[in-house]
């Protein structure tokens, strides 16, 4: 088709500006809210287009350079162009949104956007790797944001220090190696001065391949873990040192594997660590249920200040490392369950206690299936952290709708900066 000169009008829900012909949302990539652009748009399909951005002619006061030279391209990021405030503003009335359109709630108090570094920040990622034979070396970084392709990157702005300064030398490792077609992607893990990278292995390396990773980990002063199948089959290759991370308000210490979840942004994680707890407002008479506990990531924090804590994961791993954290850290009042939170728990022993406030930070399908637990607990306060603003609004809607609860607050935190993914809290009360 050819080029079109468009006003766009705002920022969509995945960071893509929309305007508008003849009544029909268009959506263009990399475009910012009031600017004047040239676009060309792609075959069309139904309800609305997309288009390529072939230019910009006026830009938006809110335009900034990205950093990372293969923006654009990168999927790893798709907001460098727009400036944090705006991102931060964009993120706000997707939560907004959400909540009103699909919950038909909305908070008493909305909340300051909880913010951290903008590059940097990332301490845990998956990195594609592959073998392009035509160019003749390995790529290693985020895929491509159009295609399937790993992006030809040789830096990463937002990995956190030493990982996104290794992205040519991993590169140029695995093009060593007799297996360079056999590794088809790197886990990422940083903790408080370690660094783990978990080479997933299609083929055993040869003892010179081996000679050339533990090489690479002496030099670089990283851990190399070799995943020959499932999550179990990581293994160290050589000497490791434990990954842990530290959370100074509280005086606590987490010890983590290398694919453990643990929140990808270490200093927001700690903000909101804090913030949820005083939210929470947990002392020495409450007793406090923690769903989605991980390895005791909020648990551990609430365990220094409440009576008594209960956390409950899915993960039978990860609550092994929540305990082993807990007595680690003397906290004698965190005891921890293994269930299915994604089903009824309503007849398991730990639904039995008084618990007198509920923390929940469930996977992006959110915790409908325990909405009437919480619900019977009747618990004086409830924090909810989210990963996905669409079904926090829906578990918001039942909480206030059908269990008689209040949204006392909310706001998000900027848990991803340059990506349109939406981290947020949201505070109930009976």
């Amino acid at each position: 088709m050819a080029n079109e000169s468009v006003t766009i009008t705002a920022l969509a829900h995945d960071g893509r500006g929309i305007a508008r012909i003849d009544g029909k949302a268009v959506f263009v990539p990399g475009a910012l809210p009031d600017e004047q652009v040239t676009i060309r748009r792609r075959p069309r399909r139904g309800s609305y287009d997309e288009a390529e951005l072939v230019s910009v002619e006026v830009a938006s006061v809110e335009r900034t350079a990205p950093r990372c030279t293969a923006y654009g391209v990168c999927g790893g990021c798709s907001l460098q162009h727009a400036s944090a405030d705006l991102q931060r503003r964009a993120k706000h009335g997707a939560l907004v949104d959400e909540l009103s359109r699909i919950g038909k709630v909305s908070p008493a108090e909305w909340l300051p956007p909880l913010t951290g570094p903008e590059y940097g920040y990332r301490r845990r990622a998956r990195l594609g790797v592959k073998y392009v034979a035509k160019k003749g070396r390995v790529l290693v970084g985020f895929r491509e944001r159009a295609a399937p392709y790993v992006a030809d990157v040789s830096v990463c702005e937002v990995l956190t220090a030493p990982v996104g300064t290794l992205i040519e030398p991993l590169a140029a490792l695995i093009g060593r190696l007799t297996i360079r077609e056999s590794v088809p992607q790197i886990e990422v893990a940083v903790g408080d001065g370690t660094t783990a990278l978990v080479f997933r292995v299609l083929a055993p390396p040869t003892p010179a391949d081996e000679a050339e990773l533990l090489s690479f980990a002496a030099t670089h002063d990283v851990d190399l873990w070799l995943q020959t199948g499932g999550l179990a089959t990581a293994a160290p290759l050589g000497a490791s040192r434990p990954l842990r991370y530290r959370l100074d308000a509280d005086d606590v210490t987490l010890d983590f594997r290398p694919l453990d979840f643990i929140q990808v942004n270490g200093d927001l994680n700690a903000r909101m660590v804090s913030l949820a707890l005083e939210w929470l407002a947990a002392g020495p008479d409450d007793s406090v249920l923690d769903l989605f506990c991980g390895l005791g990531n909020f648990t551990l924090p609430i365990a220094r200040r409440a009576g008594h804590v209960h956390g409950v994961e899915g993960e039978a791993g990860l609550i092994e490392r929540a305990r082993a954290n807990a007595a680690a850290n003397g906290l004698a009042n965190a005891e921890f369950s293994v269930a299915n939170l994604a089903q009824d728990c309503s007849d398991l022993p730990f639904t039995r206690t008084a618990f007198t406030r509920v923390l929940l930070d469930p996977p992006r399908v959110g915790a409908r299936e325990m909405l009437p637990l919480i619900a019977k607990l009747r618990p004086a306060r409830v924090v909810y952290i989210s990963c996905h603003p669409g079904s926090l609004a829906r578990d918001a809607g039942i909480l206030v709708h059908e269990h008689g609860f209040r949204l006392r607050a909310a706001g998000i935190m900027d848990m991803f900066p340059h990506t349109a993914h939406v981290e947020s809290i949201a505070v109930f009360e009976p």
